[in-house]
This record gives C-alpha cells, structure tokens and sequence, in this order.
C-alpha cells in the first residue's frame, strides 16, 4: 500500500468536510465551511495536507501557525486530524505527521501544539508515541454561534 501526503486543494472541500463531520460528530453549514476551508488553505502560515491511496484522500491534518508573545516565536498548531476509519493503523496519521515536521523543519518556530478531546484516548497515546508530551489542560468556554 502506497501513501502519497499532499498539500490540500479546493478539490478536496468534499472529502475533508465529510471527514470533520465525522471527526466532531456534527453536520457543520456547508457554505461556511466551505468559505473558512478556502480562506485557511490560502494563508501561507498554514499547512493543510491529505493522504491518498490509490487516488483516493483517506486522511487529513490541518495545522495553524501563529506569533505569540508568550513563545518569543512562532507556534504552530495542529486543528484537526482524521484518518478514514477503514484505514486506521496503517501508518496514515504517522505520515501526515512527519510530512507537517518535515515542512516545518524549514521554519523557525519554538512549538507545535496538539489538542486532543478527553475521550480520544488512542489519540493521546498516538502523540505520545509520536514524541509529543501533555504539558497543559485546555479550558473552553462556547461562543455565540
């Protein structure tokens, strides 16, 4: 089985959409996940990418760099991680990992920061395999939308 990691297009607003719903377990509206999707893979700071078997995408990481005081530098954070279900454990989320290092390699920047909901527990240990540590408690509190 050949992995192929790429860079996310506007070809690809389908597959990941139906990915993220599945990942929130929510139907988002299209439109403005459509418009957020396009204005996301257009900044340069950010780095979308898609796994392909045999042309078809079964995995997705988004990942969002900022400028933080508190770092002196840049941090980048991975979004959101999907793997299609049916091809979990076959290395696909390891891939679209290390293609994201490897592109950040040739940055400079102090971090990478992952989020990870409580219950997703393989997820937590997958990080941590990964050379990831939990270093914080995240705190949230919902908007207006």
């Amino acid at each position: 089985m050949q992995i192929s990691i790429r860079r996310a297009n506007e070809n690809d607003i389908e597959t990941v959409y139906g990915f993220l719903c599945l990942l929130s377990d929510k139907t988002y509206n299209r439109q403005l996940f459509e418009d957020v999707y396009k204005q996301n893979i257009a900044d340069e700071r950010n780095i979308y990418l898609v796994a392909e078997i045999d042309n078809s995408v079964v995995g997705f990481l988004s990942c969002h760099g900022q400028l933080l005081l508190h770092h002196n530098g840049w941090v980048y954070e991975i979004q959101e991680m999907y793997t299609d279900e049916i091809y979990r454990g076959q290395g696909i989320g390891k891939a679209l990992l290390h293609k994201m290092e490897r592109i950040l390699s040739e940055r400079k920047y102090d971090m990478i920061d992952v989020t990870s909901n409580n219950k997703r527990k393989e997820a937590h240990a997958f990080y941590l395999k990964n050379g990831y540590v939990q270093t914080h408690q995240k705190f949230t509190k919902k908007g207006n939308i």
